[in-house]
């Protein structure tokens, strides 16, 4: 019986024929038969998680781990080359199971009973997680009491939210979609937050969060300092992966003295580096955690309150910097990266969250005379299609 083997991974997780048949769960080295089963190669594993493939949390689960490497890697070679591009693609970052500080989970009331977890892929149905191998320990752990809690403030046969995110002091939950009347639901608050050791608990009604309990401010750790966290604030995802990404942009920008941190959040890089950082970031809280961390530990950062998309740094701005680091959303940063193709920055250290937005934007920086050296793909998201990456460009 004839052959087709399978020689890719796409985007959203199917494998992909060299004639472009895409099948689920192939896997690179397996071999697509004509009768359309699939025989496996050495790149598959037997998922961990009883909800796999089900849940949408995971999409990657039966690969091993050099085949998931292989993918984060061939999705940045791939990008890359759409734009004429390629360079070293250093040996990936994957976090470990059991990593994921932060998270976002979909509740669902039916009857008495409340839902909890990841959607399934593709759909708005919620996989109530009875095991997790992505999650924190210290998250997960907190389901089983979130469901006892949501079955009184959830309303019957309405979807909420739930935010996790693992603080200095504790988990920072922040609930979406949920009613909470009267003194009985507001004690029910306080007695969950006390049984469970809570850093912080937050309601959205639609309003906006708002703070229900915080015994304590609630802070983050990075580069050595105590940063205030603002309510629903962005943290790298695993502090494994966090740290890879940091010490990429130190290799980057090491011996600078003047540097712009462009697109800065609450100073993931501005707090790890040793010069003078210009911390540049449009969020209102995220500024003003930049500003009181940085007046606690000296002030070598200075906060710059500043939306880059309507208002980027231009080239004589620019001048001034030693390096720049560049940490942007997911759509790039398109109108930036402009400024500093025409710039005399001499070194950039870029670190994106999406490749075909990094390519995009390499290519305008490689055509402003700057080299491409090196790409290191960061896995934080383990057994996703998700990759992230740092970068380094010079003049």
């Amino acid at each position: 019986m004839s052959s087709e083997p399978i020689v890719r991974i796409a985007a959203r997780g199917d494998g992909v024929t060299a004639s472009g048949i895409h099948v689920p769960f192939g896997v690179p080295g397996d071999q697509l038969r004509a009768d359309g089963s699939l025989v496996e190669g050495p790149g598959h594993q037997v998922p961990s998680c009883r909800h796999f493939p089900t849940c949408g949390g995971c999409q990657l689960q039966h690969l091993t781990d050099n085949a998931y490497a292989d993918y984060c890697r061939s999705r940045v070679e791939g990008a890359l080359a759409q734009h004429g591009l390629s360079t070293v693609i250093r040996a990936p970052h994957l976090s470990p199971p059991h990593s994921r500080r932060r998270a976002t989970l979909r509740a669902l009331k039916t009857g008495n009973r409340v839902m909890l977890g990841f959607n399934e892929g593709g759909s708005n149905r919620v996989v109530d997680l009875f095991e997790c191998h992505v999650l924190r320990p210290e998250l997960f752990a907190l389901l089983a009491p979130l469901r006892r809690l949501l079955a009184t403030i959830l309303p019957a046969k309405r979807a909420g939210e739930v935010h996790l995110t693992l603080a200095d002091q504790g988990v920072d939950v922040l609930l979406k979609g949920v009613a909470v009347e009267g003194l009985e639901a507001v004690e029910s608050l306080t007695e969950f937050c006390e049984a469970n050791r809570l850093a912080r608990l937050s309601i959205d009604d639609g309003f906006g969060p708002e703070a229900r309990y915080e015994p304590r401010p609630v802070t983050v750790g990075l580069g050595g300092v105590a940063v205030p966290l603002a309510v629903g604030a962005f943290l790298q995802a695993t502090q494994d992966g966090e740290a890879a990404l940091v010490d990429a942009v130190r290799e980057v920008t090491e011996g600078a003295g003047q540097i712009a941190d462009l697109f800065a959040g609450l100073g993931t890089f501005a707090f790890a580096l040793d010069a003078r950082v210009v911390a540049a970031e449009a969020a209102r809280d995220e500024v003003l955690a930049l500003k009181a961390a940085s007046n606690r530990s000296g002030g070598s950062v200075v906060a710059d309150h500043r939306d880059l998309y309507r208002r980027p740094y231009d080239r004589t701005e620019l001048g001034v910097f030693d390096a720049v680091v560049l940490d942007p959303p997911r759509s790039g940063a398109l109108e930036q990266v402009k400024e500093l193709a025409a710039s005399p920055v001499p070194r950039v250290a870029y670190v994106s969250c999406n490749p075909a937005t990094f390519a995009r934007d390499a290519e305008i920086l490689v055509a402003g005379g700057y080299r491409l050296s090196w790409v290191r793909p960061v896995g934080q998201f383990r057994w996703s299609t998700h990759v992230e990456l740092a970068a380094a460009f010079s003049r």
